[in-house]
């Protein structure tokens, strides 16, 4: 069972690019040591390909070669946030529409493409500071079309922005990411649950 981590810095946290068979020390990490330790009679291979810094339109550009040739049997795509974020670092902004047709297009390739099963996570930011409360006019949009391309898409959908706002009620928001976007270790476990029991129960 290949399961393969795509995504930008949330999902990439310095894994190794010359050991291509590292995750990194994030999520991806504790989702694959949960999901071992669960099914331990299950073959897993898993493999993370996120980049720091992605857009969608930087996953369309490597999609052939990090994505489709890979053949995974699962495929979780974890995208947004540096959609969101670089209109307001950069004065580079990706509009919904556009967003919205980037993902579509990465998603029908996959299903045109591969046998893989699909889970959706939404990207997400925690108001630790002032400045983020600025990004949800545009993030809040591009959540809800990852909402609507995993009804069409998805075998199962993790609503990461919604489950660090309920965690964020019982921790403060630097304990799950120091930044509100980068997960401290108890954000990437609290993914890796999700994650491990979407897997478990829908996949």
């Amino acid at each position: 069972m290949r399961v393969l981590f795509q995504g930008d810095s949330v999902t990439d946290c310095g894994r190794s690019r010359e050991d291509l068979t590292d995750l990194g020390p994030g999520y991806p990490r504790f989702a694959a040591a949960l999901l071992r330790e669960r099914r331990p009679r299950q073959d897993w291979e898993f493999l993370n390909r996120g980049v720091s810094g992605n857009r969608t339109d930087h996953l369309l550009a490597r999609w052939q070669e990090d994505c489709i040739a890979l053949q995974p049997d699962i495929l979780s795509i974890l995208i947004g946030i540096n959609d969101t974020w670089r209109a307001f670092d950069s004065n580079d902004p990706t509009t919904t529409e556009q967003f919205e047709a980037n993902y579509r297009r990465l998603l029908e390739d996959v299903r045109r493409n591969t046998r893989a099963k699909i889970l959706l996570l939404e990207p997400f930011v925690l108001h630790d500071t002032p400045d983020k409360d600025a990004w949800r006019p545009d993030l809040d949009p591009k959540i809800g079309v990852v909402r609507r391309l995993a009804r069409e898409y998805a075998a199962a959908y993790v609503p990461l922005d919604g489950l660090f706002a309920a965690a964020c009620v019982e921790r403060e928001p630097s304990y799950w990411a120091g930044d509100g976007v980068h997960p401290t270790e108890a954000g990437a476990r609290l993914i890796a649950a999700a994650y491990a029991d979407a897997v478990e129960k829908r996949i």
